[in-house]
């Protein structure tokens, strides 16, 4: 295996949001192919129980993108401001200022998008425990991502997004999917603008990585 192309693939997949080319449209054969590519990944027991609902009519976009553009305002309203917990000139704020502007750009055009990709899982854990939860989550979210992989590897950029989640029913009954279903997130989908991109700034890995017993690292 080519480990430089690999590495580069798994540490330059970024949720894509002002890059998105809303603009340009999607292939319906690219998006089956990466979803074939993205259930060879594992699930609790082989239950092989994910389902993707691809949507690119655009009146039911135009309905998902009203849901998200509510549950992010009132995330909005109930999110603390970084600049009101550190320095303004903290790289903390600073950085959360270009995430907080780029996730205020998708929320006004994510209908746009192209297609939106719903991964979805069979069962429900309201009142599961938590090794039920991590056995149904663990059944969708390694098959979600490898799916943003393949997309990625193909110029298509995707944006891990869950705030469609507030209004899941609604959601569910605008797309017929059925009380049993739980959906794990949105992804809307496009062709991305420009040439590549950067791993990102993240906590180094010594830091976060304890060694047979919490806390003590190398």
């Amino acid at each position: 295996m080519d480990i430089e192309t690999i590495d580069h693939l798994l540490t330059t997949t970024r949720s894509v949001r002002k890059r998105l080319d809303l603009t340009r449209a999607v292939e319906p054969e690219v998006i089956q192919r990466c979803i074939e590519i993205a259930i060879q990944a594992p699930t609790a027991s082989n239950s092989q129980n994910w389902r993707f609902v691809v949507v690119t009519d655009p009146e039911k976009r135009q309905a998902i993108g009203s849901y998200y553009r509510q549950s992010f305002q009132s995330y909005l309203r109930r999110a603390k401001p970084f600049s009101e917990q550190f320095p303004a000139d903290d790289p903390r704020v600073l950085r959360a200022r270009k995430v907080t502007e780029s996730s205020m750009y998708l929320a006004r055009h994510l209908h746009e998008a192209p297609v939106h990709i719903i991964p979805c899982v069979e069962g429900r854990v309201e009142n599961g425990t938590v090794a039920a939860q991590a056995a149904l989550y663990g059944s969708i979210l390694p098959a979600a991502w490898s799916l943003m992989l393949a997309l990625r590897a193909r110029g298509l950029g995707s944006a891990w997004t869950t705030l469609h989640l507030a209004y899941e029913r609604d959601v569910a009954e605008l797309l017929g999917i059925p009380e049993s279903m739980t959906q794990a997130a949105l992804l809307p989908v496009a062709y991305y603008t420009g040439e590549d991109f950067r791993p990102a700034r993240r906590i180094p890995a010594r830091e976060v990585t304890y060694w047979n017993e919490w806390g003590a690292t190398r």
